[in-house]
């Protein structure tokens, strides 16, 4: 297991270093991916964001609704609906630019590609993950009348440093 995800990720890492250099030529895929590959991202202490899917009044938002992370980092979102109806944390496209170490729900881990969340009320989530690919990418609910009513927002990943 640990060998498979070694594995993965320096074929993510190269992709990442590839992606991200503007010259092919500086992109030293073999120098980089060498550097990277001892990296055990499941080591790295994870920064942690807190977001509400609404409130106790039942508002229709995300707080907070704009989020920055930086590729290769490790964050933990701990996702709450405090609302007395159930809610989407729906991004898709960010979700296919991050890897998914875990989704922790009640006595359930997840693994694997993660599309979105439902909550139902009073419910928590923690979703673990790496960002790999930069970008800005839609936030909303899923829910009909939902992202209309205001359950939107963005998530830009920015390039590792």
């Amino acid at each position: 297991m640990r060998r498979t995800l070694k594995i993965l990720l320096i074929g993510i890492l190269g992709i990442l270093c590839m992606v991200i250099s503007p010259h092919p030529a500086i992109a030293s895929p073999v120098s980089t991916t060498a550097k990277l590959a001892a990296i055990d991202f499941t080591k790295q202490q994870t920064i942690t964001v807190n977001v509400s899917l609404s409130n106790a009044a039942n508002e229709l938002k995300f707080t907070p609704d704009r989020f920055t992370f930086n590729a290769g980092k490790r964050y933990k979102l701990i996702l709450s609906n405090p609302s007395g109806m159930k809610h989407y944390f729906t991004s898709k496209d960010f979700a296919d630019a991050v890897w998914t170490q875990n989704v922790v729900a009640g006595n359930v881990e997840i693994k694997g590609n993660i599309r979105e969340l439902e909550l139902k009320p009073n419910a928590t989530a923690e979703w673990t993950f790496v960002p790999i690919k930069s970008g800005t990418y839609e936030l909303h609910c899923a829910i009909a009348g939902h992202t209309e009513a205001g359950m939107r927002g963005s998530i830009t990943i920015q390039p590792s440093i």
